[in-house]
């Protein structure tokens, strides 16, 4: 398998191969606590924090570890960053800990954690590895955060409510009321305005790539109909 360059990676992990808009992983906590940007954050810092450090340990372990235990360890060295994470929100923002509940936890389970560590990580030298890690995280982690604003603005009519869980108290007056007397859309907070939020993005992003596709397929010269022709010369050339 051919590596791929810094500026591919870079690439697929926010926008080619994104892993909620294209792979269409880990849908469970993205869906279940994107109804603030500050559960959106507070889950996307751990799911890249989580990516980061299983990427680089089964990178590293990669020469090391037989077929037959590949997975049980890729297992295990992820749920041991989701502890240390898990440990630190508690520490840290113990509030928005109880708050993302569960979820926490279930970061174990993700799909696209695992999916990165067999399908890329295993494969590749530690810093590539790391570098798929950083970006797979943040392509996640901005998804939830335009879906977490997305579903706030329209269901609350509010932005960066309950900052100071995860910024401390100088982040209790960020909150932006951009309409005034709002009547709440309860329908978005709930879980079915989850769904529609997230498949109005990923019909934004197909729309996107369709609209860059169409123009490079006009900015492109018209091939020559037919091809090259041969031409027979008779006689000599002086």
């Amino acid at each position: 398998m051919a590596s791929k360059t810094s500026p591919e990676i870079i690439r697929d992990g926010l926008w080619d191969n994104n892993p909620a808009l294209v792979q269409v992983l880990g849908l469970c906590p993205l869906l279940a606590v994107t109804s603030t940007v500050v559960n959106a954050i507070g889950l996307g810092i751990a799911t890249l924090m989580v990516l980061m450090g299983s990427n680089l340990a089964v990178s590293l372990i990669r020469n090391f570890v037989g077929e037959s235990v590949r997975l049980p360890a890729f297992v295990m060295i992820i749920a041991s960053f989701v502890t240390c994470a898990e440990l630190l929100m508690q520490a840290f923002t113990y509030e928005l800990y109880q708050i993302l509940g569960i979820f926490i936890p279930l970061i174990v389970t993700n799909c696209a954690i695992l999916g990165r560590a067999d399908a890329f990580a295993s494969r590749n030298a530690p810093g590539p590895a790391l570098l798929d890690g950083v970006m797979m995280g943040l392509g996640f982690l901005a998804v939830l955060v335009v879906l977490g604003g997305l579903r706030e603005l329209v269901g609350q009519g509010t932005l960066l409510v309950d900052m100071n869980l995860l910024l401390g108290p100088a982040a209790a007056d960020w909150v932006i009321r951009p309409f005034e007397h709002y009547p709440d859309m309860l329908f978005m907070v709930l879980p079915p305005g989850a769904f529609v939020g997230l498949g109005l993005l990923i019909a934004l992003k197909n729309g996107i790539d369709n609209h860059l596709k169409e123009r490079r397929k006009t900015s492109e010269p018209a091939a020559i109909p037919g091809g090259s022709k041969r031409v027979r010369v008779t006689g000599s050339i002086s």
